[in-house]
């Protein structure tokens, strides 16, 4: 089983580069415009796609269609995968008024929540209280979860899942969880990237000031 998680999310930047080459008409592609649409090398797509068995034509490149069907198989987009919530603050709610998740074969069936207030059937996805969650994993069969709890209740969040039978979560909570083997854990920490992302730039700003500083002592 391949686990490079690298690999995976470039493998679905693959996957939007082809959609979009195909809205514009593309019947083909060659694994260099794929690369530079991706931000890698050809030399990356190509082993990339070699991990999985996935081979193309070197003078006629590769059939977009079935390229797509191979990437969605590998990345379970084949079928939809349904999954639920826990947490409908204000990061949940925003995800479950999200309407793009089902293009890409995700669809959110139901949110659970600790507050009554929260909970509501009246809507396209209801919001449950949260001592409902084990008994609705169990007979919906979920495998994915999304936690959107504060930092303080994550780690029961994800206990109460995983015993749940849950096998597969996304956290956004901004802490490290502890997780069994046979349950995947990935994360999102906006704060996280956002302040990579003021670091990189008060970084930049500071690189370009010194230039100028020792261009004009020069002058």
């Amino acid at each position: 089983m391949i686990e490079n998680k690298n690999c995976i999310i470039r493998l679905s930047h693959y996957k939007s580069a082809l959609n979009r080459f195909k809205s514009l008409g593309f019947i083909k592609i060659f694994s260099d415009y794929l690369a530079d649409a991706a931000g890698v090398s050809s030399a990356q797509v190509r082993k990339d796609f070699s991990l999985f068995g996935i081979a193309g034509n070197k003078r006629g490149g590769y059939q977009i269609d079935a390229l797509l069907e191979q990437l969605n198989v590998i990345l379970g987009k084949n079928q939809i995968q349904n999954v639920i919530l826990v947490g409908a603050g204000h990061m949940g709610a925003a995800l479950l008024r999200y309407k793009n998740f089902e293009k890409e074969g995700i669809r959110i069936v139901c949110a659970f929540d600790i507050d009554p207030a929260k909970c509501t059937t009246k809507q396209e996805i209801p919001v449950l209280p949260l001592s409902e969650l084990e008994k609705y994993v169990a007979e919906q069969a979920v495998r994915i979860a999304i936690i959107c709890v504060p930092a303080i209740a994550a780690q029961a969040t994800l206990d109460m899942l995983v015993k749940a039978g849950v096998k597969g979560v996304l956290n956004f909570a901004p802490i490290q969880l502890k997780a069994p083997e046979d349950c995947s854990l990935s994360y999102v920490n906006v704060e996280t990237e956002l302040e990579n992302l003021i670091y990189k730039v008060n970084a930049r700003e500071r690189s370009d000031m010194i230039t100028r500083e020792k261009a004009a002592l020069q002058d």
